[in-house]
């Protein structure tokens, strides 16, 4: 589906579905993917799940399910249907066929959200190679004009060459385009970085579940500005800004990344490397969680699988667990400090509300001895450096 297509079906009608193959973060109401649909303008006017042992390699849902859907869809005047998992290229192809309108997946929905909310040069420029990525899968005989063209003797490049070659060919192009264009932007963030490592600067990133506050509590902390909002995908773009913690008397780099969400596509999280390379060199992850939301332990374990991916699993972490005001006063935590096991690993954590700013004392204080401690240990290593440095024994002495 192009940008031009999803701009015109933007508020449309659509039927959500969802199909449940026996795993335990299976959302029996589709929520999230509700949640995706509105934040890229959808409106859901109907909702069906069903359960399978695998999926259809043809229809995804088999046959029966798939005239379900087209009556389902016809009844509430759906315009499109959304599938809360991924389709192949042919499956997608068929259930158009087969309900007669578009039919896309999860991954397209990330997608075109991403497309909508991108606002810097890098951000755009790592979009479109994700989505040039997934059209590339989808053209195996989807639409018509992929027939073979009338005439010519068929030379490479001439007239008797099947359009989706041609097709397949410009957008093979296009990715390498986009990927030299991205290449300079990475030098340029890279140069940034070093920069930043020449003065020493203590950089913490913030990570997690989209939707979690991290937008929010990235404002409270620097006081800035940088948009949020209570929907998926608020922001899209790396901000940093200094902040100074006077308990460590020295100011720090803190920067907002994207958000992860359960089945992020992977064509997004190498596209957008370089924006999570911000985690990778971190010194600190602040891992926000919405402790107001009954599945954070799921939304913590995508998180963590997601950093596992871009390399970031080994940075230390402090636990921010937000939205404390939107607890029930029954699941209110005894302590607003304390430890969380994290993959069989102890992990500090912190009950805060960025809205409200019940405990971000507590949280500067944490980052303020993460801070010191680090300097410390940098402190004793150079030390122990000059003595082995200067150290000689007698044998080595006697030599002079």
């Amino acid at each position: 589906m192009s940008s031009e297509s999803f701009e015109r079906s933007a508020s449309a009608p659509v039927l959500l579905v969802g199909v449940d193959f026996g795993v335990p973060h299976f959302d029996d109401e589709l929520e999230e993917l509700g949640l995706l649909a509105q934040t890229a303008g959808l409106q859901p006017v109907a909702r069906l799940t069903c359960k399978r042992k695998a999926p259809d390699p043809a229809l995804f849902v088999g046959s029966g399910k798939a005239d379900e859907i087209r009556m389902l869809a016809q009844m509430h005047g759906a315009k499109e249907v959304w599938f809360d998992q991924a389709l192949s290229p042919a499956q997608q192809r068929n259930l158009e066929r087969h309900i007669q309108m578009p039919v896309n997946d999860r991954t397209m929905l990330i997608l075109e959200i991403f497309a909508q909310r991108a606002r810097s040069h890098e951000g755009k420029l790592q979009v479109e190679l994700a989505r040039l990525q997934y059209i590339s899968t989808r053209l195996v005989r989807r639409w018509s004009h992929l027939e073979r063209q009338a005439g010519g003797i068929g030379g490479r490049g001439g007239p008797g060459e099947k359009q989706i070659e041609l097709d397949r060919r410009m957008i093979d192009d296009a990715i390498k385009r986009t990927k030299e264009r991205l290449k300079k932007v990475k030098k340029q963030r890279s140069t940034q970085r070093r920069q930043r490592s020449r003065r020493e600067v203590f950089n913490i990133s913030l990570v997690g579940y989209t939707n979690a506050g991290k937008s929010t509590l990235f404002n409270a902390m620097v006081k800035a500005r940088a948009y949020a909002a209570d929907q998926l995908f608020a922001t899209l773009d790396t901000t940093t800004r200094q902040m100074y913690l006077a308990e460590a008397e020295e100011s720090v780099s803190l920067s907002d990344t994207v958000g992860f969400i359960r089945d992020l596509p992977h064509g997004l999280v190498d596209a957008f490397q370089a924006t999570l390379q911000e985690a990778i060199d971190a010194d600190l992850l602040l891992h926000v969680v919405d402790a107001s939301n009954p599945g954070f332990p799921e939304q913590i374990q995508q998180v963590q699988k997601v950093l596992g991916e871009i390399g970031a699993d080994d940075v230390p972490q402090i636990l921010v667990f937000n939205k404390l005001d939107a607890i029930e006063p029954e699941r209110q935590p005894a302590m607003l400090q304390d430890m969380y096991e994290l993959d069989g690993t102890p992990v500090p954590r912190v009950f805060v509300s960025a809205r409200s700013g019940q405990g971000l004392a507590q949280l500067r204080q944490m980052l303020a001895d993460r801070v010191l401690q680090v300097r410390e240990e940098a402190a004793r290593e150079e030390v122990e450096g000059q003595d082995d440095t200067y150290w000689m024994s007698p044998d080595d002495d006697a030599q002079y």
